[in-house]
Parts: structure tokens; sequence; C-alpha cells
């Protein structure tokens, strides 16, 4: 991403990153104008930043350019400015206290699946189609959960810390970094706050996050992106569910809520489907019993119309309609009345299949209460 200053100078990037293990990005092209590229090539920079703790302010719209050339361990190379920023352990912290993230603490309770009829009927239908359902430990149902509560500096000792670079998922230092980034101030007196406000002036070109870990390879080491190409991303497992359980973990609530949502639409679009096949089919069938379409074909008739339109426009025979009339019938049957009734009966029970499941979700992700936390 690029970014200049009033001067038209080209200085550094930022690439929202929310890791400083991985290494930088290769150099990307970029086109600039003739008398600027002859001047003051671009230089890229490879360089880790830290988000601020508290009495270690940063703006993000500090002279890159300037650090560069003070700095002997940044290497200049030609192209595109990238900017690495990671957030140590104590902004995780204060942020994650900061926006009530629900962490998982160390107090764990069994989930007892329901004795009911349809608890049965779920856990037949989930055995039998287990050759569909994809290679992956997070879709799995869960016989241990573990009580969320909202993160706390001074409670630390109530959350399960002995892994601290796994504590907090890839999706939650991301989201961590983008909150900060909205909230830093900027040293210039024309942009407001926040990166969101740079990005619209054109200070930079873009801020993402990077996907974490690799898939290309044999020798790649197993990772969440990687388990994602292979059992979701990938067209030989179509047929398969999807793994909403791994998407949550990696893109988060919102991203795990849309394929969720998209999921349920599919499955429930298969009945719909044969329905409208079969009520095409039987158009098909009866297409020569139509006593309309049978009295528009004959040709004995030999029925005149009138015109169309006046002037421009002549006489013409009922026969010529003859395909239209046999097309229609295809669409139009006495079939499609038993499907129009179906479909709004279909239409009910998909909204009352997704009410449901959307609360499974809610209490499986610990979402309860997410709208009125956020508003």
């Amino acid at each position: 991403m690029e970014r200049q200053d009033d001067g038209d100078e080209p200085v550094g990037s930022l690439n929202h990153h929310d890791s400083a293990e991985e290494p930088g990005s290769p150099p990307l092209p970029r086109k600039l104008s003739g008398n600027l590229q002859q001047e003051d090539p671009a230089i890229m920079r490879r360089n880790d930043n830290y988000l601020p703790v508290p009495g270690e302010e940063k703006n993000l719209d500090a002279d890159f350019n300037t650090k560069a050339r003070s700095s002997e361990s940044i290497s200049k190379i030609p192209g595109i400015g990238f900017l690495k920023i990671h957030a140590p352990w104590n902004v995780l912290c204060r942020e994650a206290e900061f926006m009530k993230l629900k962490m998982p603490t160390k107090k764990v309770y069994d989930v007892k699946q329901g004795s009911n009829l349809v608890e049965k009927i779920r856990l037949f239908i989930h055995k039998v189609t287990a050759p569909l359902h994809p290679k992956v430990d997070a879709n799995r149902p869960q016989s241990v959960k573990s009580l969320s509560h909202p993160f706390s500096r001074e409670k630390q000792h109530l959350f399960d810390l002995s892994d601290r670079d796994k504590f907090f998922d890839s999706k939650t230092r991301s989201s961590i970094v983008y909150e900060v980034l909205k909230r830093t101030r900027c040293t210039r007196a024309k942009y407001s706050m926040g990166i969101t406000s740079l990005l619209a002036n054109g200070v930079y070109m873009s801020a993402y996050p990077l996907h974490d870990g690799d898939i290309e390879g044999v020798n790649a080491e197993p990772n969440d992106r990687k388990l994602l190409y292979e059992e979701w991303a990938s067209y030989s497992v179509f047929y398969k569910y999807q793994p909403i359980g791994l998407i949550r973990k990696y893109f988060g609530e919102k991203i795990g809520l849309y394929f969720a949502w998209l999921g349920v639409y599919t499955q429930m679009l298969i009945p719909a489907a044969i329905i409208g096949v079969i009520v095409f089919l039987y158009g098909c069938a009866t297409v020569d019993d139509n006593i309309p379409s049978m009295e528009i074909c004959d040709p004995r008739n030999n029925i005149t119309m009138c015109p169309l339109c006046d002037r421009a426009c002549s006489y013409w025979k009922l026969m010529t309609a003859c395909g239209t009339a046999r097309a229609s019938h295809l669409f139009d049957n006495p079939a499609t009345v038993f499907f129009s009734i179906f479909m709004a009966l279909w239409a009910v029970l998909f909204m009352e299949h997704w009410k449901r499941r959307q609360m499974r979700l809610n209490y499986i992700w610990d979402l309860t209460g997410f709208g009125e936390e956020e508003e």
C-alpha cells in the first residue's frame, strides 16, 4: 500500500497484520508519474511495527520515509512499501478488556445431549451423513465446553494462559489491531482520527490482515488456512458440509454466520428443486393432452386473428402461437398449484429452521447478547 505526504514524496505503506513472526510479502509493481519516478524511486521497507502500549504512543501518520533513512536494519528494495503491524501481549490484553471480549476460562462443563425425539432424529441423520462431513475437529460436536467470560487483566488467573500464542486466535488479534488503528490519532490537522480517514484521503492505499500459514508445499506445516483450502475451498469437496466451526475460528463470527445461513439456504433448496423438477416433468408428460394447446395447434381450425397493432401490423394465424402455448403448459399446469402451496410452506419452514440453527450457533459460539453489546 502506497502512502504520500504533502510534498508528493512516496513513503511507506501500511500492511495490517497481527503477527511479527511471518516474513514480509514480496515487492509488488506500481506505476508512478514520470517526474516522480525519475526524482525519487519508490522504496519498499520491510519493518515490524508494534502497536503502542501506555507511555509509548505512536501515530499512524508518522513519516516512515524518515525512519527508513535513519534505520540501518531496513532494506531498501524498489517497489511498493509495506508496513507490518503487530500487537504485543500487553496491547492484546488491554484491548480485549476494553472491547469486553468473551474468552474461555479454566472452568469447563459437560454438554449433555438432549433425549427428546428431535435430538434423536438429528443424531441419527448426523451418523448417516458422516461421510459428507469435513475432516475438521472444530466441526465435530463437543462433549466438554469452556465457560466464557469477558476478559479482565485483574482476573487473568481465571483464564487458561498456559499458551499465550494461542490464547488470542488470528481473527481476535486482527479485530483488536483494527480497533486500535481506528482510534489512533493523526498528526496532520486535516485528517481526523483513525485508519479509515487516512484510507479515505488517499494517505494509504489499503489496510488488511494477512493470511496465516502456507497452503502450498508438501512439507507445509498444518494450519487452519491449509485445512480450509483442502476441506472447504476445493472443488473436490463440493458435496460435503461446510466446516462452519473452522470458518468462524479463522474469519470471525460474522463471516461464519453468513456461510452458515448460506449452507442452510442451499440445503433447504434441495427439496424445493426436486419438487420443481417433478412439476416440470409432469408438464412435459401432459403437454400433448392439454386441450387449449391442441386447439391452437390444430391446422384444421385455420383461425385468423386480428392485427396486434394499428396500421403496421397485419392479420395473423392462430396456429403460429402453437409453440408458445405448448411451452407455457410446461410451467403453468395443474401441478403448479400444488407447487405454489408447497413453496409457501417451504418459506415458513426455512425461516424456522434457520432460527433454530442460529440459536444453536449463538450458544456454541458464545454470541448470546452479542447484538446488544455492539449497540
